[in-house]
């Protein structure tokens, strides 16, 4: 005889809950109304199960927040006219509860059970809605959007209550303050953040800090996406170099909204190994080349860098993976490819707004995971149009919110791509004076800081060979 519950006996299971805990925490308020700030911060009016219980304590916390005391004649002045109220005994089921409460030591205890037991409740609610949702087979509701879902709405419930943040004392907020001045001071490139990996930048910068969200911009053929590769690449040797247990180690994660994630590896192992990633594509490259390509990939993949070439994915299903990615393997720095390629997850007509969306969901992204966020954006044809090429902020493209939402934004412009396509008659005297400037800016790109939310703006000159599509320090030259 098998021991499983029927469907019957399933169907008829009765949901957790514990009226007397309920009561006797609401009794322990009325009693001392101090005992309140135990709990509200994390107990919430839906958390009781009892609807009567949730309106005394709603009434307890409208009482309070008017800076009076939540006595007996105050709860049934508001709660005289409620039909429940009243048929459970009015004034005497509040007498009821106080009674019951004289006894109780910890109420925190019993606000804790309380709130377990909702959440259980709601984890029972959100299976029963995969399990109805799975059984709608519209064509509309894809079972990847399910399962985002699904995972949102279990990451919500997970973070709900007591993993809020509140208020903490400035006393804890120096503390953490003179801590990183301290780590500062004692290191050596002065790098408080992650670092980019470029020496210039890094002291504009001071690395990429956590919960910021930077924005890196500029014209089709400035080299944005190899720029973030070389920044995503920096970052994972230098947080990693020390690292030697695998649950140490910090991990980077990259969405590729354009590119494929092979793509990706071939520039990856271009840089790597300065052999150009047009010859990795056709394979005409030499034996010792080859060698140098496998010590690469193998240098490569003992990287805790992960890529997802997922095209067209929502602000929701970034945040979904970001969030698995941070707990799985410990998310340190997130860089996306690129902004405009992402969609709102409501269904908003006026792309102005949907970017806004966007970006105010990437920075709640950063705030949350408490890492730095990297997002690359495409800039307006306006720069175009102008003598000078050198982008502002006004030229960020479809919308103020970019900026607005942004620690950070950078500019990447390259003078010398916009040089070599006004390339005078050959011999000429204009030719010449072209050739000279083209040579002093050969490989040169300009990095300007138009917002710093916590430092300085300004520009930054770095080397760029398209070839490899790497970028690295300027020599001494070339920085005077």
């Amino acid at each position: 005889m098998t021991n499983e519950p029927s469907d019957k006996q399933i169907l008829h299971r009765t949901l957790p809950y514990n009226l007397q805990a309920e009561q006797m925490l609401l009794g322990a308020i009325l009693i001392n109304p101090d005992l309140l700030n135990q709990v509200v911060e994390f107990l919430k009016t839906e958390h009781f199960f009892k609807i009567l219980h949730q309106k005394i304590y709603q009434a307890i916390i409208a009482i309070t927040d008017k800076s009076l005391t939540p006595t007996q004649l105050a709860i049934r002045t508001i709660l005289d006219r409620e039909e429940d109220f009243q048929t459970s005994g009015g004034s005497e089921y509040l007498t009821k509860l106080a009674t019951l409460a004289i006894m109780v030591i910890n109420p925190y205890d019993y606000g804790r059970l309380i709130y377990d037991l909702a959440i259980k409740r709601n984890l029972i609610k959100i299976g029963e809605d995969i399990v109805n949702t799975a059984y709608d087979q519209a064509i509309t509701n894809e079972a990847s959007t399910q399962i985002e879902q699904a995972e949102n709405n279990l990451y919500h419930l997970a973070t709900e209550g007591f993993n809020e943040r509140s208020f903490v004392k400035i006393a804890n907020s120096v503390s953490d303050s003179l801590a990183s001045i301290n780590r500062a001071m004692k290191n050596a490139s002065h790098v408080t953040g992650i670092t980019t990996g470029l020496l210039d930048l890094d002291m504009k910068l001071s690395g990429f800090h956590n919960s910021d969200l930077i924005i890196i911009a500029g014209r089709p053929s400035m080299g944005k996406t190899a720029f973030a590769i070389n920044l995503a690449i920096n970052a994972c040797k230098a947080m990693n170099s020390k690292a030697n247990d695998p649950a140490s180690k910090a991990a980077v994660g990259f969405f590729s909204l354009e590119m494929s994630s092979e793509q990706l590896a071939n520039r990856l192992l271009s840089s790597y190994t300065a052999i150009d990633s047009a010859s990795l594509r056709s394979g005409f490259i030499k034996e010792e080349q080859y060698n140098d390509i496998r010590k690469a990939a193998i240098a490569l993949s003992e990287l805790p860098f992960f890529i997802d070439d997922t095209p067209a994915l929502t602000i929701s299903a970034i945040r979904t993976r970001a969030r698995r990615l941070k707990r799985k393997h410990n998310l340190a720095i997130l860089f996306i490819d690129y902004l405009q390629l992402i969609r709102g997850s409501a269904k908003i007509e006026n792309r102005v707004l949907e970017v806004s969306e966007i970006t105010q969901g990437l920075k709640a992204i950063a705030k949350e995971l408490n890492i730095p966020v990297i997002a690359l954006s495409q800039l307006s044809r306006a720069v175009e149009q102008r003598e000078d090429k050198k982008p502002m902020l006004s030229d960020l493209r479809e919308s103020g919110s970019i900026e607005q939402d942004a620690d950070i934004v950078m500019f990447l412009y390259r003078e010398e791509y916009y040089l070599t396509r006004q390339e005078p008659t050959p011999g000429s005297e204009k030719y010449f004076d072209w050739q000279s400037k083209l040579e002093q800016i050969k490989n040169v790109t300009e990095i300007i800081v138009a917002k710093h939310r916590n430092g300085p703006i300004g520009n930054v000159r770095i080397y760029y060979d398209s070839h490899y599509s790497k970028f690295s320090n300027l020599d001494k030259l070339h920085r005077s």
